[in-house]
């Protein structure tokens, strides 16, 4: 089995990842000596160029010796098909997954999540994506099938998502146009466009560059307009500021005292408070007084007969010893 295909052009694709590398690098060094910045952060930058040019040029050698001849072939032996129709919804599938595959697509989603606090989730920006790129490369199969213009659907596709601008919500059509340039990712462009190019290579009146090239355009529009799209359905969590004013100015209205209350009359016609204290604290002295003469006349009355107090005490615990225990004097012998 022959493997050298597996290595042919890496040379040329090392040369391109270098170039494509070297300004960034460039600017992290010039950026680090100006401001100084400590020895671990050029560290780490220096790590991070190295994992970035080994990836790159990994991903591109793989792309050149398997995704775009694969793609290729297989939209040449779909193309020669007799029901031609299959390329629609395989062109779904194959844009779904290829989406749910870009790097860039999730780390996209995963700061809408942050940047929102948790209000719009990564994985419904995510799946809406992927959905909405499966459909628009369905359409576009389906005008490579049947023969529609190109314009026929890019010009009222763009239209729709210029109107849905004005209506949805700002945070979602901001991160709609976003969506747009993330979803045509290394991995829809190589993989989906070779599909493309080769099914209109081989059908009967199809020419390879007209119809078969646009489908990154349509790609590029999906996310746009199913983003905006699902701003609609969201639900709205987030308070308008709006609705924030109204409601403090229904809570300062709520903290105002009702009309005719005692609140709100003025401070002439409310009742006497201090009066009906004043009264309630003259009582309480009356009553006070009032015990302390009947104490005084008590003992009083002990220092004169004290035999008197003692026999009319014990009458008192005898006739309440009878009433309740049916007993007898406890001094009265049987």
């Amino acid at each position: 089995m022959n493997l050298s295909y597996i290595f042919q052009g890496f040379g040329e694709i090392l040369l391109e990842v270098l170039i494509a590398l070297s300004p960034i690098l460039v600017f992290f060094l010039f950026f680090m000596l100006i401001y100084k910045l400590p020895k671990e952060m050029m560290i780490r930058v220096l790590v991070g160029v190295l994992f970035a040019f080994a990836g790159l040029t990994l991903f591109l050698q793989g792309v050149n010796a398997g995704f775009m001849p694969v793609g290729s072939e297989m939209g040449a032996i779909l193309g020669n098909l007799p029901n031609k129709w299959i390329l629609i919804p395989l062109g779904f599938i194959l844009g779904f997954v290829a989406t749910m595959a870009e790097p860039a697509v999730r780390i996209l989603s995963n700061q809408v999540e942050e940047n929102s606090s948790g209000y719009i989730k990564s994985n419904i920006i995510l799946y809406t994506l992927c959905l909405g790129v499966g459909i628009f490369i369905a359409l576009g199969m389906t005008r490579i099938v049947y023969g529609i213009p190109f314009y026929y659907i890019i010009i009222p596709g763009y239209l729709l998502a210029i109107i849905l601008m004005f209506f949805s919500q700002p945070s979602f059509t901001a991160v709609a146009f976003d969506s747009g340039g993330v979803a045509t990712g290394p991995m829809t462009v190589t993989f989906i466009m070779a599909l493309a190019v080769g099914a209109a290579d081989v059908i009967e009146g199809r020419d390879a560059v007209i119809d078969g090239f646009g489908l990154i355009a349509l790609v590029a529009l999906a996310p746009i307009i199913m983003v905006m799209l699902l701003g609609f359905i969201y639900p709205t969590d987030e308070p308008d500021e709006d609705d924030q004013d109204q409601e403090e100015e229904n809570g300062v209205v709520s903290d105002l005292p009702e009309p005719g209350s005692e609140k709100s009359l003025p401070p002439d016609n409310q009742p006497e408070q201090g009066a009906n204290n004043d009264q309630r604290g003259v009582s309480n002295e009356e009553s006070s007084g009032q015990l302390n003469e009947d104490e005084n006349d008590w003992n009083r009355d002990q220092k004169e007969d004290p035999g008197s107090f003692e026999t009319e005490h014990r009458s008192t615990n005898n006739e309440t010893y009878d009433k309740e225990g049916n007993g007898h004097d406890p001094d009265t012998k049987a």
